[in-house]
């Protein structure tokens, strides 16, 4: 593996993370990664903590997440929100590397629990979540669609 800098998300970042998304899936082409990357930005050290990964001063990877502090019978917990890594670097360790920052941070600040919610079929997805030790919480997601 290549040398890996993972440091906390700055708002020029904002880029990067989307040319990830869209390499990984086209479906994000539409998502205001700048938006997202703001609030992040100016809300970090305030229960949010986002990370990139760089690698030669080029970001090839992030981790996006938040705390929740009550909510459906648990206590202050965090939540991955979102994770890539480009497909160039994938395979790495660079998610790990990431996750494993996280969860660093987030014991330090006392959190008890991380939880993330992944599509059934994203078995890639869940075989990462798998290897970082996650397991089947006891959440049931539900969903609502709206119609226009």
């Amino acid at each position: 593996m290549q040398d890996v800098i993972i440091r906390e998300i700055r708002l020029e970042d904002a880029r990067a993370i989307e040319d990830i998304r869209v390499a990984i899936s086209q479906e994000d082409a539409n998502v205001d990664f700048l938006k997202l990357v703001k609030q992040h930005v100016s809300d970090n050290g305030n229960g949010r903590t986002s990370l990139v990964a760089e690698v030669d001063t080029k970001v090839v990877g992030y981790m996006i997440s938040t705390t929740l502090y009550a909510g459906f019978g648990i206590r202050k917990s965090a939540w991955i929100m979102a994770i890539g890594v480009h497909p160039d670097y994938m395979g790495q360790g660079i998610g790990l590397a990431l996750a494993n920052q996280i969860c660093d941070i987030y014991r330090e600040k006392g959190v008890k629990s991380i939880y993330s919610s992944v599509m059934w079929d994203s078995i890639d997805v869940l075989s990462f979540f798998k290897k970082l030790g996650f397991k089947r919480s006891e959440f049931i997601n539900l969903k609502k669609d709206l119609q226009p």
